[in-house]
């Protein structure tokens, strides 16, 4: 299991580094988030054997049930958390995670804020933008960013840059060309973009993180 997940690894990187050479930049510039959510302190173990250490959850009660323990086991482990977050686990959430990529409204800001606060803890976050202007998606809406932008750097939250999930069945690649815009509109390093269907065309087109779970876990059953 250890093999293949080292395997599985090494695609993933070698992948990441062809795509920095065509977009003329270097592979250091992107971090792999492994999207470990749904799976089990077992599965997730082969891939910290291989050496890698940045993780990404999209559940805080989730991420408490497992990550604590692995976190003491393995040094240097950073965990991201990359789903919707509830106000009321702000305080959970800054706790456990040491970067957040769904900072998507007002309410979140002042929540985060006050965690931050009380934690003594500064927790990078990245603004999750409605990149599709999807009913069902979390997000705030394009127009809105500037103002949640300037109420997240009024709270003393540190702004690690710009989060999207494209719609699904449509080419991301103009989506994420519009998402690495708004973050050079408002002065922003970091683009949180791209899945394992399509991270090559997200770090041609700009994205510091990439979130892959499938290609380095497997289908999940």
């Amino acid at each position: 299991m250890s093999e293949n997940a080292a395997q599985l690894l090494d695609n993933v990187q070698a992948e990441i580094a062809r795509a920095c050479m065509i977009a003329r930049r270097k592979a250091d510039e992107v971090t792999l988030i492994a999207i470990s959510k749904t799976h089990d302190g077992d599965a997730i173990r082969p891939l910290l054997d291989a050496g890698h250490r940045v993780f990404g959850e999209n559940r805080v009660q989730e991420a408490q049930g497992k990550w604590p323990a692995l976190k003491e086991a393995y040094d240097g482990v950073e965990l991201h958390l990359v789903g919707q977050l509830q106000s009321n686990k702000a305080d959970d959430a800054v706790d456990l995670f040491d970067c957040i990529h769904s900072l998507d409204r007002p309410s979140l800001v002042k929540a985060l804020a006050k965690a931050m606060d009380k934690a003594q803890r500064r927790v990078p976050c990245f603004i999750q933008v409605n990149i599709g202007e999807e009913e069902q998606k979390g997000g705030c809406a394009i127009a809105d960013v500037p103002a949640l932008v300037e109420q997240a750097r009024a709270a003393d939250i540190p702004l690690a840059g710009l989060m999207c999930v494209p719609p699904l069945g449509i080419e991301p690649a103009p989506f994420f060309a519009l998402l690495d815009k708004l973050a050079r509109e408002q002065g922003l390093a970091g683009r949180s973009m791209g899945m394992s269907g399509d991270y090559p065309t997200a770090i041609m087109l700009g994205a510091t993180h990439v979130r892959v779970g499938t290609a380095l876990f497997g289908e999940r059953g």
